[in-house]
Formats: structure tokens, sequence, C-alpha cells
């Protein structure tokens, strides 16, 4: 039996049909070509017979994307079969995905046929999907809730007129994880000519069990999911490419237990988060932050001692490595629960060395704000370091600045900077007023760090109100932040990077305070 395991995405076709999903044909294909980009083994682009757009998104996607083979869907319907036929005549790799109902209560209620008759359409479809493809996928739809007997006869059939992968749906995610294993093993055994196809899994989520089912298929025999990006699909969704593909990874003794060699699969790993981000930005479904594997609380730590042991050794509570799915780290949380290490581990990181004695008074200071606010941000630490350890010298002060705005106009800015050199004046000009005003300071001061961030917030209410200016500098590796309060924000701007640029010329001579701003 292969070792590979094919990956099959249905992000475009199932996923797209996640109420509120909808995709344009340009989104889809930018999905698709990020889809080869990730390795994926197949993609199916969509249902073509459904709509003209459904129709030029897959035939696009066919022209287009060659990574991949592409397959469109089709129920047992002639024309589907043919128009699904049609869209994919440009693919280099193709498929046609045809799929009929087999559970007693969907032949009863929805097909209205008998098994006999449905017995005869899935053949039928089969042989037409031929003429267009030597590779087409048969599923049983509702197939957990069908009769085994059943089962094994269409099947046995849809081989016989050529099918060369075997869809097992658990349509409605009703089945738990031990069940839909036997449903696999049972067919694995039971079917003639099954060896010489691909048994394949499509599992929903609506118990939340469409990995763990998808898995427990692959553990007896499966050797294809279909799955889709962040679960996106009916309902409660489907079974989630990422989950699906870091477990096989992270777990090759498990999935290679008895097996000469593990079990792998395609998927460049690498591209799972910025995939997962693609999906999310273009469907606008949201990624819940404890959403296992690309949530943003998926590689943070907050808990001191889950804090401490991953500093120690990121094995301690990390199973996987955020850089194996495109992340640069793990996100260290400020939070109530943060310990010591982890606390004076930022501080390492934002340029302070501190002693001991500083830790101390700082975490004190630390762990009464972080009783107040969810998170602590970096910003906030600066703060209470020169709160309770630094005394910022006040190297340059601004004494007068004007900003001259008018359309069409480059703004200009005039500022007086005060220092122990006296009065240094300097005008300038930006592509806005604070731009303006930064690049006149910069200018008074002979200092020239690198903006890497800027904000502004109100801080009281009405219209006199106060704004706060916050920006973050680096230089020499080095990170220093500044505040600025004022009813004018252009002023609270400026006052913000006078009062950044202080912290970082203030920065030498503080060593016989037992303070360094050295990583």
């Amino acid at each position: 039996m292969e070792d590979k395991v094919l990956i099959f995405d249905t992000t475009l076709r199932d996923g797209e049909q996640a109420p509120g999903a909808s995709l344009s044909v340009a989104e889809k294909l930018e999905i698709a070509r990020q889809l080869g980009v990730l390795g994926v083994d197949v993609i199916e682009a969509g249902f073509p017979v459904s709509s003209p757009a459904q129709f030029e998104a897959t035939s696009r996607i066919a022209e287009q994307v060659q990574d991949a083979t592409i397959c469109g869907l089709a129920r047992a319907h002639e024309a589907d079969i043919t128009s699904a036929g049609k869209a994919l005549a440009p693919a280099k790799k193709r498929r046609i995905h045809t799929f009929i109902a087999t559970s007693s209560i969907h032949m009863k209620h929805k097909l209205n046929k008998t098994p006999a008759e449905v017995l005869k359409m899935a053949v039928a479809a089969v042989k037409l999907a031929k003429t267009f493809t030597d590779d087409v996928e048969f599923s049983p739809e509702d197939a957990c809730r069908s009769e085994m007997p059943f089962l094994i006869e269409i099947l046995t059939a849809v081989i016989e007129a050529g099918a060369t992968t075997l869809n097992i749906p658990d349509t409605v995610g009703y089945v738990l994880p031990y069940e839909y294993g036997q449903i696999i093993a049972q067919l694995a055994a039971g079917v003639p000519g099954i060896d010489k196809t691909v048994i394949s899994t499509h599992c929903h989520n609506d118990l939340g069990q469409a990995v763990a089912n998808s898995l427990a298929g692959v553990r007896n025999g499966a050797r294809q999911v279909e799955c889709s990006v962040n679960g996106l699909g009916e309902r409660a969704g489907n079974a989630a490419l990422e989950e699906v593909v870091m477990a096989i990874h992270t777990r090759p003794d498990f999935f290679g237990k008895g097996r000469e060699k593990p079990l792998m699969t395609n998927i460049k790993t690498t591209q799972i988060y910025k995939t997962s981000q693609l999906v999310s930005r273009l469907t606008g479904f949201v990624i819940q932050p404890n959403k296992a594997v690309v949530g943003a609380n998926a590689f943070a730590h907050e808990s001191g001692v889950h804090v401490d042991g991953v500093l120690k050794e990121r094995k301690t509570y990390e199973i996987m490595t955020p850089e194996t799915i495109g992340l640069a780290g793990s996100r260290m949380v400020l939070g109530r629960h943060t310990g010591r290490h982890g606390f004076a581990d930022r501080c390492k990181k934002l340029g302070y060395k501190l002693s001991k004695e500083e830790v101390e008074t700082a975490y004190q200071r630390f762990t009464q704000v972080a009783d107040k606010k969810k998170e602590v941000f970096d910003e906030d630490l600066v703060a209470i370091i020169d709160d309770e350890v630094r005394v910022v010298e006040h190297t340059f002060e601004l004494e007068y600045m004007r900003v001259l705005i008018e359309t069409g106009i480059n703004p200009q800015a005039t500022v007086k900077i005060k220092s122990k050199d006296g009065v240094k004046e300097a005008k300038a000009e930006g592509d806005g007023p604070v731009d303006a005003a930064y690049n006149a300071i910069r200018e008074a001061t002979g200092f020239s760090p690198n903006l890497e961030s800027y904000s502004i917030r109100a801080v009281t209410s009405g219209k006199e109100a106060l704004g706060e200016a916050t920006v973050k500098i680096k230089t020499d590796g080095r990170t220093f932040v500044g505040r600025g309060i004022s009813t004018d924000i252009i002023e609270a701007s400026a006052k913000a990077y006078i009062d950044a640029i202080n912290r970082m010329v203030g920065r030498p001579g503080k060593e016989e305070r037992g303070l360094k701003a050295e990583l």
C-alpha cells in the first residue's frame, strides 16, 4: 500500500458553499494558485453545471494552474458530467468527481428512486465520465448511513465501470472515529478490485469529528483525504486541511506503526499559514484565536510555567514549531499569568538588561498593570521600565513647532529644539503634517532612527479631547518607545517622537545603575 496520503482540497467547492463564503472567479483563481504552491494533489475547482461563474472559474483554473490535478464535481446526470468535462478540458491533469446518494433516507426522500435505479445511474455516470478523462472519482453520498451490502454492491459496480478513486463521505458528520475507521476497513476488505483504486475520505464536522474521522480512515487504508483550508464547508465545515496534514507530519510514529516507512503528504507545510490567511481574507471568515495550527493562539504562551518551559526547551510545550507552518516564531503573551522568566526575556528582547533587583521592581509594577489588562504590550512594558527603573534625561525639548498645510503642496514644518547646546531651528516638508514634523525633528536633533510604528488615540472625550501618540523607533537592533500627549494630534506626535529619541540617546551612562541596553 502507498506511503503517500493524497490531499484533495475542496475549499473552492465545498468550502465556498459555507454561507457567506462566495468567491469571485478572480478570487478562486488566486486561491487555486496558492493551493498549487502549497502542494495539494487535487484541487476541486467547482461544480461547473451549477452556474456560468462556476463553469468559468473551473475552466480558468484548469487552464492556468498546472501544479495539481483539477477536479470538477458532477451529479450522476449527463448534463452535469458533460459540463464538467468541457470545463476541465484545458487542464494538464483532470478529474471528474461524480456522486449519487446511497442511504435509504436519501434514496427515498430526496431521489425518490430504488437502489437498483441508483446503481444503474452510478454506473452510467462513471462510464460517461470516462469518455472525458481516465481519472474518475465516485462518491456514494451519505455513505456512512448506507446499508453496507448495498454500499459494497455499488462500489464494486463503479470499479468495473472504470472508477479510479472511491470516496466515502460522512456527509452529515454523523459517525464517530472508531465507526468511520471500521467502515473503511470493511470496504477495503470486502469490495472486489478496490485494491486497484484509491480509497478517499470526505468528513463533515457536525459533531466536531471531521479531522479525527479522516485520520481514522487513513489508519484503516484510505490514501486520499478530502479537506478544506481552515475547515470551511457546509454547516459546521469539513476536515481542516492544516490539521490533517500537521497530524500526519507531527506523528510519524503513529502513522508509521507497522510499516516500513511512515505515511506522508506532498504538502509544503511552510506555506500553510500563508494559505490560511489568504483564504480567511478572501472569504471574510475570521479564524478563531484558539483554532488548531493556524489560530493566533496556536503558538502563543502566557502562563508562567509554559513560558519558562518553552524558553528553556521548546519541546516542553510545542509539539510542532511555528516555523514549520511558515511563522517566524512563537508569541510570548504578556499577561497576568506571565512569570518572571518570560517578563525578563521580553525586556531583553526590547534592548534592556536589568539587574535582579530591577527585574523584581519592574515585575511588581507589571503584575499590577497585568491585573487590569488582558494583554500587556511592548509599549506598556517600556513605560513600566522607564517609570520604575530608568530616569529619562530630556536631552531634547520641543520649544516651538509650526506646520503649514495647503492643498496641492506638501506640508511644511518648522521646529525649534532646545538642548544643552542651545536652540536649533529646522525646516522640512513631508508626505503629511506628521511626516514633515518628523523630518524637521531629525534635522534639528541630528538623529534619524527608523520609525517602526506610529499610533494615535483619544484618551479623553469631547472636542477638546487629549490625543496620545505612541511611536516605536529602532536603531542598531534596539527598540525605544516614546509617548506624547496634547489636544493637538500633530503636537502629540512630535512630542512622542522626541520622547523616543530622548530615550535612545539617554541609554549610555546607565551601566553604573546596572541597566544596559544590550541584548
